[in-house]
């Protein structure tokens, strides 16, 4: 009586073990992806049709700029940005050039919208 006792025991603790295992082994740890931010927008003419241009983003600490040119419509985008640096972003487009705006490390969201207008020079 006492053998079978033990070879039960022994068979539950065969069986249980593998399946804890499995378990366990399951939870692997996620890998830590840093959050990111994205700005888009559009640029506009005088009448607010989209037009093709250029808009430019500088990372400021490094100084570096990017460029994305316009669709048809006037939008753009940009992804992957740090959300702890500060961009200056600005459109050109028909020999034209707009203010220059601040994304700021101090704005929590992710994604950003900033639209420009450009008018005629005089």
């Amino acid at each position: 009586m006492q053998r079978t006792r033990r070879s039960l025991l022994l068979l539950g603790t065969v069986s249980v073990v593998p399946l804890a295992h499995a378990q366990f082994t399951g939870f692997k740890k996620k890998k830590k992806v840093d959050p990111t931010r994205s700005v888009k927008g559009q640029v506009t003419d005088e009448h607010e049709e989209g037009i093709r241009g250029i808009v430019q983003l500088k990372h400021t600490r490094t100084l570096d700029v990017k460029s994305f040119h316009t669709n048809d419509n006037g939008d753009y985008y940009f992804h992957g940005l740090d959300p702890n640096v500060d961009y200056e972003l600005k459109a050109l487009a028909e020999g034209r050039q707009s203010k220059t705006r601040t994304v700021s490390s101090f704005d929590s969201r992710s994604e950003l919208i900033y639209n420009f207008k450009l008018k005629p020079e005089n």
